[in-house]
């Protein structure tokens, strides 16, 4: 997951609202979104090389969504994946209204930190939503609020990051109704950053500019799939994920809808 936008508390409708981008090497073999066959209480997708995931909620309404931290100076080869942290976090909440507790789990992040790669972690359930950044060992509470998380920590403006945001607050803001097309929409903005306020995170000025969009499409690597998740006010939580093709392409949208 390299991008996601959450609304908080903005609307009675739909007190939650979560949109977020997948990118990753095409080449890479992923599941698309499906209750788990061994954990049939946890919706996710999968990661086929590594058995994690990067997005997934559990029937009870708890929620995980992982972004990493672009640091190329820094890359242990040896790392644990990261995408273990969402599927652990999921796994452990099962189909009734318990929650585990996430005190409990940031401490194991806290404690395991140094075994991964620079990560974002947003854990937690309907309610009660935190970002664990393992680079800077920091933690920032979801609040009342519009918010975006990239590659960077949560603080971090990145252009994209603040378009999205901005759109995202705008819209839920100004609409009599929420339409899931207009979310998948601002997922789907592909213009760049100007070059002046391109990050430089070591990557080189081609790599930035051709990341530097809420929507990814190179050659090998890009947005592979979008996710939609929104919670209304009677507690009915829907999940959306919509696949893209190499070419950027829509191939497949899939939708799942339950009481928690």
């Amino acid at each position: 997951m390299c991008i996601l936008f959450i609304a908080n508390n903005m609307r009675d409708d739909y007190p939650l609202i979560i949109a977020a981008n997948r990118d990753e090497f095409y080449a890479r073999p992923t599941a698309p979104s499906t209750f788990w066959e061994n954990h049939p209480h946890l919706l996710a997708g999968q990661d086929l090389e590594a058995n994690g995931t990067w997005m997934g909620v559990t029937r009870n309404g708890s929620i995980a969504a992982l972004t990493n931290v672009r640091d190329p100076h820094n890359i242990n080869s040896n790392a644990v994946s990261r995408g273990e942290l969402v599927a652990n976090w999921l796994k452990q909440n099962a189909a009734s209204k318990e929650y585990a507790n996430q005190s409990a789990y940031l401490a194991t992040l806290e404690n395991t930190r140094h075994q991964f790669n620079g990560y974002n972690l947003l854990f937690g359930n309907v309610n009660a939503l935190q970002v664990y950044n393992n680079v800077n060992n920091s933690t920032h509470t979801i609040a009342t609020g519009v918010f975006g998380l990239s590659n960077a920590d949560i603080a971090t403006p990145w252009p994209k990051v603040t378009q999205g945001a901005t759109a995202l607050n705008d819209y839920v803001q100004q609409q009599s109704t929420i339409n899931d097309d207009d979310l998948f929409d601002i997922l789907r903005h592909d213009n760049k950053a100007k070059d002046a306020l391109l990050p430089d995170t070591g990557i080189g000025y081609e790599w930035e500019k051709a990341l530097s969009s809420i929507f990814i499409q190179t050659e090998k690597y890009g947005t592979r799939t979008s996710t939609l998740l929104l919670v209304d006010r009677n507690n009915t939580l829907t999940w959306k994920e919509r696949r893209f093709s190499e070419k950027g392409e829509a191939m497949e949208t899939r939708a799942f809808s339950f009481s928690i």
